[in-house]
């Protein structure tokens, strides 16, 4: 069964990586470009979870745990840089 449900998730992730890409170039505000660039990283740290679930390698989940917690700390950054007023 994970043989076959793998790869169509990682294709739907795939896509919903694009469309997020899409928003942080073409995005029409920081905020929106800040919102889509954490929707990427979360989605690439899906990405390789999924990869280790289909492969049965799990040695790529603390590169993921440190993706997500990059991208954590680099969303509230850029909200506190917001809200301070630092881009008009």
């Amino acid at each position: 069964m994970v043989e076959f449900v793998c790869p169509i998730v990682m294709l739907m992730l795939t896509v919903a990586f694009a469309a997020a890409f899409v928003r942080v170039v073409i995005g029409p505000t920081l905020p929106d470009r800040v919102v889509a660039l954490d929707m990427a990283a979360t989605i690439v740290v899906a990405l390789i979870l999924t990869h280790c679930v289909q492969s049965g390698s799990y040695y790529y989940i603390p590169a993921a745990i440190s993706i997500a917690l990059l991208s954590f700390i680099g969303t509230v950054a850029l909200a506190l840089y917001i809200s301070r007023g630092g881009a008009e």
